[in-house]
């Protein structure tokens, strides 16, 4: 039997090494000039010519970026009422830094093990949504495992039943589970309550979407816009440099690919987020080169990307850790620099997020010194990161955000998913609720009794 890959294994062809200074880079931040890959290199280092984080230079990074965020977008800082609605943890790619999913043949009605996950069918998810919407939310956010059963729609359903090789294309009809998830079509429209705003269909899932045909990209958002879809959330990203991908999630979709569903995304019409998910077996070059790959698509799309979002990754629970590929994720020294030259390389990007979920309260406050400006959503439910092992829980209430936001001398503001919609909140306000929600009117979103409730295990 071949043995595992494990850290020491690792070789990659892009190496963090650069003939630029990083005083030169640091220069170049200050002063607000573009950088380059090698200068994004040199920050996130604090310099390539010796090991480890120099924290003096450090601070240095930081502090160009929180000047830049000052400049850039101000002192507020903004948040969304949504609610994470998953489908289905169902899912057989394979992805090494996924603890989400759970094998999708589990959920067959032949299973000879019982399913730890779950599938909700369109109805079902309609009220969920339905409900939160009642409890003032904005938007509903919406990523899932690839379920096997899963298609576009009705049409993209009877093309994969007549396929002669349905494995090539994973697929398996819906009556071989004991859950029928509809098709995403049906998803979108039950998740379309009272003009919610749907953010959902990562170039992963749009992938899932069109297998077995030859249709575009443009052509599958083009119909899930028709049935609902608002924007897109550019996750599945992961690290846009295949030699890392062909390590971390040989299945997925590829860079190139990852690229051409966001700018078909798009040109449809539809917004777009991107995101990093970072601190695995990728190095500082790797996280510079992504950088610029989101850069470029963003002057592509005509600046259609509203916000960009750092994932640290958790490492507890996911294969990459259990096989002994990667020991840990990474530093608090790395995440606020992997912020802060976000900040100083997306000058093209306006919003920066920084994630309470993957933080925590205290750092994730820390990272609006570092050139966040954005602190993520209510959530009202989070699976994904609690079942990799975070342990930051699953709702942010508004009193909370208003809280935390104001402890560190800047301004809370509920913002719409696009930034479009805003209202600043007066710390003097008292109760605070949303109210930019289609049936928003201020209440807050749960009761105390909801708040306190244990979360089940």
């Amino acid at each position: 039997m071949e043995r595992p890959v494990t850290e020491d294994d690792l070789t990659f062809d892009h190496v963090p090494e650069t003939d630029q200074s990083f005083e030169n880079a640091l220069a170049k931040a200050r002063d607000g000039d573009r950088l380059a890959v090698e200068d994004a290199i040199e920050l996130l280092t604090t310099g390539t010519g010796s090991e480890g984080i120099d924290r003096r230079r450090k601070e240095q990074v930081l502090e160009a970026a929180d000047r830049r965020r000052a400049e850039d977008v101000g002192e507020e800082v903004t948040f969304v009422a949504n609610l994470n609605n998953n489908v289905t943890t169902a899912c057989n790619v394979g992805c090494l830094f996924c603890n989400f999913k759970d094998a999708a043949h589990t959920f067959e009605n032949d299973a000879d093990v019982e399913t730890q996950g779950f599938t909700k069918t369109p109805a079902e998810s309609r009220e969920i949504v339905a409900d939160a919407v009642e409890r003032g939310i904005y938007e509903v956010t919406s990523v899932s495992g690839l379920h096997p059963a899963f298609a576009l729609d009705d049409e993209h359903l009877e093309i994969l039943r007549d396929h002669p090789d349905p494995k090539a294309v994973n697929f398996k009809p819906p009556e071989r589970y004991a859950t029928d998830p509809g098709t995403y079509a049906e998803q979108l429209e039950a998740m379309s309550v009272d003009g919610v705003h749907v953010h959902s269909m990562t170039p992963e899932e749009a992938y899932h979407a069109r297998r077995g045909t030859d249709w575009s990209y443009e052509e599958v958002y083009r119909r899930l816009k028709e049935a609902g879809l608002d924007t897109v959330p550019g996750t599945a990203a992961e690290i846009l440099v295949d030699e890392v991908r062909e390590v971390i999630c040989p299945g997925k979709i590829g860079t190139e690919g990852w690229l051409e569903a966001m700018e078909a995304a798009a040109d449809v019409g539809l917004g777009l987020t991107a995101t990093i998910m970072y601190g695995h077996v990728e190095n500082e070059a790797h996280r510079a080169m992504h950088l610029q790959r989101v850069r470029e698509l963003q002057e592509r799309v005509d600046g259609a990307i509203t916000e960009f979002v750092p994932l640290s990754f958790v490492h507890q629970n996911t294969p990459l850790f259990e096989h002994d590929v990667v020991s840990s994720g990474p530093s608090d020294d790395e995440d606020e620099l992997l912020i802060a030259v976000s900040r100083l390389f997306l000058d093209n990007v306006d919003h920066i997020q920084s994630s309470w979920v993957k933080y925590g309260d205290q750092q994730g406050l820390k990272m609006l010194s570092c050139g966040a400006d954005d602190f993520m959503g209510t959530i009202l439910s989070e699976e994904i990161t609690k079942r990799a092992g975070g342990e930051y829980g699953e709702f942010r209430s508004f009193a909370d955000y208003v809280d935390l936001i104001s402890s560190v001398g800047r301004t809370p503001v509920e913002r719409s998913t696009d930034y479009e919609r805003r209202r600043v909140i007066d710390p003097e306000d008292a109760p605070f609720g949303p109210e930019l929600g289609p049936k928003a009117d201020g209440t807050p979103l749960l009761a105390e009794a909801e708040r306190t409730a244990p979360a089940d295990d």
